[in-house]
């Protein structure tokens, strides 16, 4: 569950100006842990986001931001490839809210909307070996480190989380 300060959105449209705004803030950031998205992803950010909406509304990823108690977006959280009761999840959470529970918690929630709200039981996630802090974070969630991985060169791990619906609320299974 989120804390009262931070709300959890589905994508929309209205979010291209401040999601542009926090990838291009943070990017310096991110890759210092995760690859980098590349220049042509801020030059054809307008197309790619709608065809990210596009996409949610096919079904085939769910897309959220992350909102604090200002209203700034402050991260996102996406299911992608969907099928078969499965996604991988993926999660950027921007350099001033890190280190407060935020990332903890908005992929817990995402975990909990993965059941209630889109019927899957299997989430998958890679992460950098460099990146301690979404290594802790897909543990604290119920992920489970399945195999090394190379990520665009750099050493990782891929992790898994079977999602089970118990008493109406999602759990780790």
């Amino acid at each position: 569950m989120l804390p009262d300060m931070l709300r959890l959105e589905r994508l929309h449209a209205d979010h291209a100006p401040a999601l542009l705004a926090f990838e291009r803030e943070n990017r310096e950031f991110f890759v210092r842990t995760v690859p980098d998205r590349g220049d042509a992803y801020f030059t054809e950010f307008a197309d790619l986001h709608r065809a990210r909406l596009a996409e949610q509304d096919a079904g085939v990823c769910h897309f959220h931001v992350v909102i604090d108690e200002h209203g700034d977006l402050i991260g996102r959280v996406n299911l992608i490839d969907v099928s078969a009761g499965a996604a991988e999840l993926g999660y950027r959470i921007g350099e001033r809210a890190t280190g407060r529970g935020v990332a903890t918690a908005a992929v817990g929630e995402v975990r909990r909307l993965a059941v209630e709200a889109y019927d899957l039981s299997n989430l998958r996630a890679v992460t950098t070996r460099d990146n301690p802090a979404s290594m802790a974070v897909l543990q604290r969630n119920g992920f489970t480190a399945v195999a090394d991985i190379q990520l665009d060169g750099r050493p990782g791990v891929r992790y898994e989380c079977q999602l089970a619906k118990v008493g109406g609320r999602a759990a780790a299974g």
